[in-house]
């Protein structure tokens, strides 16, 4: 039984303690107050007993004392777990290796980030040839002591002399921006504040660069505030951000977003405007760099599509898009004579999904997604075929950048059972040279990697990847960990996880499900998983584990959930609806309440996706799978570990913060439903190595403890 609830009383009680012995054991949590609070929407009085748990945990003491008292509890549980101590060692011992990025050249020079196996944070390395001699230019792990001051982004000026750098501490979307001067290794005075969701484009005389920002925050509103009206800005190096000057502004469009570039050439400004964070409501605009009174000129303006910018070759401007082709395809626009009945498709849409696209050494190179697996190609100018990129496996590939000019460019590969490796890629021969491939401490000989198609509810084929240790018996008795995102067009292809491959070691499947809203198939998979059809996603989650168990992979009892952010919805949708489908759950970071997410950060991008409660028919919708709504007290909701962290401005924690505490309340069963809540840490980017391993050593521990999950010591 869960213990009671105080109404209007104090935030927390801080005892806790533990009864009985067995595997899902009782546990007495933090009593949690509740509140008097009805919203009214469209006619629906929906309570929101918990709404005080929005409130910032730097500023409000009643939330920072009920965070203390979640963890307290949490941290004795899982401490009380005998394997954790070896599942941290184990997972420590598979982390420590070698982290390479595919090197980026400019000036001659190859840029690329490295970690040494255990660094909380990568550092920042120059040198004058692929496997020339390396020189440090920036180590973020000097900038704090905890290692939670993170490199969020580089970009190198043409001549490569200069390298802008953005900072993000405590795993904050906010950014500041730097600038090293790379002869020197020194950094400059620049600095630029309350950047985020931007990069920096140099211009070609490398004395300056655009970037966007926000208006600076109200004092304490930093991580709670939403984000608008976002301007380009154009920073001259040397100067003092408050002589930057105002490029592009849409002052009757807060809520768009402002992002640019340059083109390689320098000749050209691109700017993009959109409106949400897969919007296919794109705007471009374009401005010549080389006449000084020139103004932004509407390019694309219709706002009916997703454009992106490949490069250009002089006027020519080759687009990525989805126009007229849900697949993608790649469109030239002369900017002479930009009307478009007279746009040109240099490559059309094919059968398979174009992921990304690069002009590198005259040729395109072209990512294609099929079913969900990597194939790259290489076409002329002219769109002809020229050849295949021949990968060592099936898997995921990326990288592919570089110049028009370059003869050169490099890509990374990698799946769910092979480490990645990192490779020079000839654009004249088709030589793919290995460079870099990491060491981890394990066999992948060991282990067997196969793709199923399995149907959903409305009877869709759904693919899903699934991992293991060769051998394993088909009896109904494995412990699996199906993980699943599905939304905003992101797919889901092979990648490789040290602590996926521990999974796997301990005797552990691993199911990954490439639901829709992901952008495995285009543009119609992903709408088939948004706003009045987001229910197919959580349908085919649940399918994924009901398949696993008809096919004796396992059985209920053995089953764990889990996904991030988007993919924490999809598990707090998942197990409110089907609790019974369930061993345990791991929702991280996730957006749980959907009737108020759109009020806080980056929550307004979201409902191109999601829709907004503010809309009759969308708040029927949202309402009818929101996590923290469709909490039913008496009910037994499965093992569930909820992780978050207090500096999140992306998914607010205030999500979590309701979910768990309404959970601890409904609970019925005696499976264990706790929070760990991470201090100093954000969404999840930049997070240090150390935390990381904390967090990944806590998860397995609990699958472990309540899924029965026997361990063996790999000696």
């Amino acid at each position: 039984m869960h213990s009671s609830r105080l109404l209007g009383a104090a935030a927390a009680v801080l005892g806790f303690a533990f009864i009985g012995t067995a595997q899902e054991s009782k546990v007495r949590y933090p009593e949690t107050k509740k509140v008097e609070h009805v919203d009214d929407y469209h006619g629906t009085k929906v309570p929101d007993p918990y709404r005080w748990l929005e409130d910032d945990v730097r500023t409000s003491k009643d939330v920072a004392d009920w965070v203390e008292a979640e963890n307290k509890v949490t941290n004795a549980y899982l401490e009380g777990i005998p394997e954790r101590a070896y599942i941290k060692q184990r997972i420590t011992d598979l982390f420590n290796f070698e982290k390479y990025s595919a090197p980026s050249k400019h000036g001659g020079k190859y840029f690329y980030s490295k970690n040494d196996g255990l660094q909380n944070q990568s550092v920042l390395y120059v040198q004058d040839t692929p496997m020339g001699e390396p020189r440090l230019l920036l180590d973020p792990n000097k900038l704090s002591k905890d290692g939670t001051v993170a490199l969020s982004g580089f970009e190198v000026s043409d001549d490569g002399k200069h390298v802008a750098y953005g900072l993000a501490e405590a795993g904050s979307d906010w950014n500041t921006w730097k600038v090293l001067d790379v002869a020197t290794g020194k950094t400059l005075d620049d600095e630029l504040k309350w950047v985020k969701f931007s990069s920096a484009a140099w211009t070609k005389d490398a004395k300056g660069f655009y970037y966007s920002r926000f208006p600076e925050p109200a004092k304490g509103a930093a991580f709670q505030s939403l984000n608008v009206d976002q301007k380009l800005y154009f920073h001259k190096l040397g100067t003092p951000q408050a002589e930057d000057t105002l490029v592009y502004e849409l002052p009757a469009h807060p809520t768009w977003n402002i992002s640019a570039g340059v083109t390689d050439d320098g000749k050209y400004l691109v700017i993009y405007v959109s409106d949400g964070t897969t919007s296919r409501k794109t705007k471009v605009l374009f401005q010549s760099l080389e006449n000084p009174a020139a103004k932004p000129v509407a390019l694309i303006d219709n706002q009916e599509n997703k454009w992106g910018l490949i490069d250009n070759i002089d006027s020519v401007f080759y687009f990525q898009t989805d126009w007229q082709a849900p697949k993608y395809q790649i469109v030239a626009i002369d900017t002479k004579n930009p009307d478009p009945k007279v746009w040109k498709t240099v490559l059309p849409e094919s059968a398979d999904v174009i992921q990304s696209a690069t002009l590198v050494g005259g040729k395109f190179a072209v990512s294609y997604l099929k079913d969900a697996k990597t194939v790259v190609k290489i076409h002329d100018v002219d769109g002809k075929f020229f050849r295949d990129v021949a990968l060592p496996g099936i898997g995921s590939a990326g990288g592919f950048g570089g110049k028009a000019r370059d003869p050169e460019t490099f890509y990374t590969f990698a799946s769910f059972t092979t480490p990645p490796s990192i490779f020079r890629y000839d654009m004249s021969t088709g030589e793919s040279k290995l460079l870099r491939q990491a060491k981890v401490k394990f066999s992948p000989a060991d282990y067997e990697v196969k793709q199923v198609f399995y149907p959903s509810k409305d009877g869709t084929k759904i693919p899903m990847f699934i991992a293991h240790k060769k051998g394993i018996p088909m009896d109904g008795t494995n412990p699996v960990l199906l993980y699943g995102y599905g939304g905003f067009n992101i797919s889901l292809p092979p990648s490789f996880s040290t602590s996926r491959v521990q999974w796997m070691e301990m005797g552990g499947v691993l199911a990954v499900a490439n639901l829709r809203g992901g952008g495995e198939y285009g543009d119609a998979w992903h709408r088939a998983g948004t706003k009045l059809t987001k229910q197919n996603v959580f349908d085919d989650f649940i399918g994924a584990a009901e398949y696993l168990i008809k096919e004796k992979y396992t059985s209920p009892k053995k089953i764990g959930i889990q996904g991030g952010s988007n993919g924490g919805l999809l598990v707090g949708a998942c197990m409110t609806q089907r609790p019974d489908l369930f061993g345990a759950c791991l929702p991280a970071v996730g957006v749980m309440d959907m009737l108020r997410f759109q009020n806080f950060t980056a929550g307004r991008f979201w409902v191109d996706d999601y829709g907004s409660s503010a809309d009759p028919e969308q708040f029927k919708a949202l309402y009818a799978y929101s996590p923290y709504h469709n909490l039913k007290p008496g009910t037994k909701y499965p093992a569930t570990l909820v992780t978050t962290a207090d500096t999140d401005d992306r998914v607010v924690p205030g999500h979590s913060f309701k979910f768990i505490a309404k959970l601890q309340y409904s609970q019925s069963g005696d499976a264990p439903v706790l929070a760990r809540i991470e201090t100093k840490a954000g969404h999840g980017a930049g997070k240090p190595t150390t935390k990381v391993i904390e967090e990944t050593a806590d998860q397995w521990a609990f699958l472990v403890k309540n899924l029965g999950v026997k361990v063996v010591e790999v000696k």
